[in-house]
């Protein structure tokens, strides 16, 4: 498939995930609070969580983000897809004002339009529109495995104390935002290589250990996500998530799958350069959009 084509995924994933992050989020805010991760805390988090309808929706909207965005890995690179996903921000902006039944201002709109210029900078600067991506190599891997799992397991602990403090719930919530945000750079990793083994077909898939780690990884990222929602503000939490995973997923794009990006002073400044605005954006647009969804309730 043609580039255009891949980003149209990339975008129709976007948007489902959008709406997936709107309803789980609502739903975070009806069910048992956790504030010192026992496990009797914990554990009616997880059973509330799983039976609330909101959540079940945005499980469903999860599951067609998914389909699109395996789609679009396995027909591009990691260093196109994930930062591309990043526009699930203007999707869920949007959406909020629909519910509120107000109108996106001049200023989203402009901030809008600085997110999608930074992204399509990126992919032009940084050579990744033409990157191919090669099989995964073992040992980069393995070492970006043991370094997700360090960089998370070092969140959440440190996201758990902070918890035991009320004032603490902003740094909380980013905590857990970034932890999130890893991990869903990690999935994508894992369903591009299960997107390769399934082109031998479903029993080489069935028979392959990174489709159980993708299930795991997967099902650890949903019930940190949720708690990052109730933690504290969206603002915390979603910007930290939207930031983390696309620059995680580069570097992974990077170092496992051999994802050339040009090299030189200047396409590396004006990639970076585009990174360091997508992720202001991303923050700015958050934060807008928090207040939309105050004005809807």
């Amino acid at each position: 498939m043609s580039l255009p084509g891949i980003l149209a995924l990339a975008v129709g994933s976007a948007a489902f995930f959008s709406l997936a992050t709107a309803l789980k989020h609502r739903s975070a805010g009806q069910v048992p609070h956790v504030q010192h991760f026992r496990a009797a805390d914990l554990r009616d988090f997880a059973v509330e969580t799983v039976r609330h309808p909101l959540w079940l929706l945005g499980i469903l909207a999860d599951v067609g983000g998914l389909a699109l965005q395996v789609a679009a890995l396995h027909l591009g690179g990691l260093t196109v897809v994930q930062p591309v996903l990043v526009v699930a921000v203007l999707f869920a902006l949007i959406l909020g004002h629909r519910i509120a039944g107000t109108r996106i201002t001049r200023r989203e709109l402009v901030l809008g339009g600085v997110l999608v210029v930074s992204v399509a900078g990126f992919l032009v600067a940084s050579g990744a529109v033409t990157a191919t991506a090669g099989r995964a190599d073992r040992l980069p891997a393995v070492i970006a495995a043991a370094a997700s799992v360090a960089v998370v397991v070092g969140c959440v602990l440190t996201a758990r104390r902070a918890m035991r403090r009320k004032l603490a719930s902003k740094r909380a919530a980013g905590l857990l935002g970034v932890a999130v945000g890893t991990i869903y750079a990690g999935t994508a990793a894992l369903m591009k290589t299960c997107a390769g083994v399934l082109s031998h077909g479903p029993g080489a898939l069935l028979g392959s250990w990174p489709l159980y780690a993708l299930i795991a990884s997967g099902a650890i990222g949903v019930f940190l996500a949720q708690m990052a929602f109730q933690a504290g503000p969206l603002t915390s939490s979603l910007p930290a998530t939207a930031t983390t995973d696309p620059l995680v997923s580069v570097a992974l794009g990077v170092a496992i799958f051999d994802e050339q990006l040009r090299g030189g002073v200047l396409p590396v400044l004006l990639s970076v350069a585009c990174l360091v605005v997508m992720s202001s954006a991303v923050v700015l647009l958050t934060r807008v959009k928090v207040a939309v969804d105050t004005a809807a309730r």
